[in-house]
């Protein structure tokens, strides 16, 4: 078995410490997929919080007692040559970081989701990566998720007929825009909205990269903060698509929990799924109404016991290292996802 160089850059939640999360399924950051692989092995991280990175090596010495860590990504460039690049940090660092790290030309950077604050942050990690030529792989983590990949089958399949409507809603507290976050992106439309987007698009696209998967868009509610004007406390947009015509995505940020489903209604079937719900029905003669006809529970679908989101996503890596597969997730798709929440950005702005 070929093994692979690994390093990481950034060990906060995402990269690290959201793996000590009991109630997440396993593994559930960066760090603790890398180190499960067995075709990978961990090197090198580096934080500018000296505590992060010194409980980021005590837990890896475990698994590697030559791990280095480093306090910045120029000395940890610098020192180590990794096939991969881990890049965990927050969305306003994502620039500066990518390219760096494409500048040292591993075979393989992964970028957590989304690829940048905005597009044109986003195009200019684009031009690095096709002038060093190093492929990318984005963390838009459901597009590796086993009940996702099962849904979008179930529909490439024609189970639940022609797709009518899409409603694709997030629930949280923080608010879903305000243009005092512009350069933190601290906002629920990019930090969690952009996996809202993904998936609807990764759900209804044709072929993986497919630009214009979501188009015409109208936007048909707008609520903001009643003290300040320009935090956007709800938002609702409405898109068409080559295989739906009603697709609408709304967020909402008052909400007191945390809620993202993704309901898509056919002409034979449909489809609700998200955190915590996986419901697939089909067309079947009713049990209530003669010559009627419900949507019953398909008994064929399963719920997968794991959805092995990350983990599918780090084995995507090794097998595009290995030639077996293309990236599922691509600068592409990223930059997809990062188009349409800009387009709904600066329609708070009319």
């Amino acid at each position: 078995m070929k093994k692979y160089t690994a390093a990481i850059i950034g060990c906060g939640r995402i990269g690290f410490t959201l793996g000590f999360d009991k109630k997440r399924e396993a593994p559930a950051s960066h760090t603790m997929a890398l180190l499960q692989n067995p075709s990978i092995t961990l090197i090198a991280a580096c934080d500018t919080f000296e505590d992060n990175l010194k409980l980021w090596e005590r837990y890896v010495r475990r698994y590697n007692k030559n791990v280095h860590t480093y306090k910045s990504t120029d000395e940890l460039l610098a020192a180590e040559k990794p096939d991969i690049i881990v890049i965990a940090v927050n969305e306003d660092s994502h620039l500066q970081t990518a390219l760096d790290v494409i500048a040292a030309k591993p075979r393989l950077a992964i970028l957590e989701k989304p690829v940048a604050l905005n597009t044109e942050d986003g195009k200019k990690i684009e031009e690095a990566a096709e002038k060093y030529q190093v492929p990318v792989l984005v963390n838009h983590e459901r597009r590796f998720s086993e009940d996702y990949k099962l849904a979008k089958k179930y529909i490439d399949d024609g189970k639940i007929g022609k797709v009518q409507t899409v409603n694709a809603r997030l629930d949280s507290g923080l608010r879903v825009y305000a243009k005092s976050e512009e350069e933190t992106g601290a906002y629920s439309l990019l930090h969690d909205g952009t996996h809202l987007v993904d998936i609807t698009m990764f759900l209804l696209e044709e072929s993986s990269g497919q630009k214009d998967v979501l188009k015409d868009m109208k936007i048909t509610n707008i609520t903001r903060d009643e003290e300040k004007a320009d935090v956007i406390r709800n938002v609702t947009a409405h898109f068409q698509s080559e295989k739906c015509p009603d697709v609408n995505v709304s967020i909402s940020g008052r909400s007191r929990y945390f809620g993202f489903e993704i309901d898509v209604i056919g002409t034979e079937g449909r489809i609700k799924i998200g955190n915590g719900i996986f419901d697939f029905t089909r067309r079947q003669q009713s049990k209530l109404y003669t010559g009627f006809y419900s949507l019953a529970e398909d008994k064929k679908i399963k719920r997968p016991k794991k959805t092995q989101y990350f983990s599918n996503m780090i084995q995507n890596a090794v097998d595009f290292l290995e030639g077996k597969a293309e990236l599922k997730s691509t600068l592409q798709t990223g930059m997809n996802t990062l188009s349409v929440l800009e387009a709904i950005k600066l329609a708070f702005a009319e």
